[in-house]
């Protein structure tokens, strides 16, 4: 048996970009099959060492759903490096301000931390409402149960 590994010319010649409707899915579940797509896992070509997954554009981000408690009681953490730096911003209030935000950090703590999960980050595309500028790409919708 010979273990198959995906030419760099095989991997971005399979390279498509695709549209997902994010109004009224979960959040969770939807991030999980986005990091699937960002990471190439369902191709048959997948190596978890090479980048060999699709752009997504991610439209109506303001429109998530969350299911249990979470909109009273997730909130995101960051920290400024001092003393008593530490920040709490509810998911409540960042679906307002910043609702791609959300979907965004969703995916980018399912991707691999490391290089090669920065890269496959930077083909995820996120926007609040139904427009996007990347009808050029000519993607695809695609339907996501979630």
């Amino acid at each position: 048996m010979k273990t198959y590994i995906a030419k760099e010319q095989e991997i971005q010649d399979s390279k498509r970009w695709y549209v997902v409707d994010a109004e009224g899915k979960v959040l969770g579940r939807l991030a999980s099959q986005i990091a699937t797509i960002l990471r190439g896992k369902h191709k048959p070509i997948y190596s978890p060492h090479q980048d060999a997954g699709d752009f997504v554009v991610v439209i109506n981000a303001e429109k998530v759903r969350l299911t249990g408690n979470k909109m009273q009681q997730k909130v995101y953490f960051r920290h400024s490096g001092y003393i008593g730096g530490a920040k709490y911003t509810p998911i409540s209030l960042m679906l307002k301000t910043h609702p791609e935000r959300v979907i965004e950090f969703a995916v980018k703590r399912m991707l691999p931390k490391n290089a090669l999960g920065r890269k496959m980050f930077k083909k995820l595309k996120v926007y609040a409402g139904p427009e996007h500028p990347h009808q050029a790409q000519k993607p695809e919708v695609l339907e996501l149960n979630a």
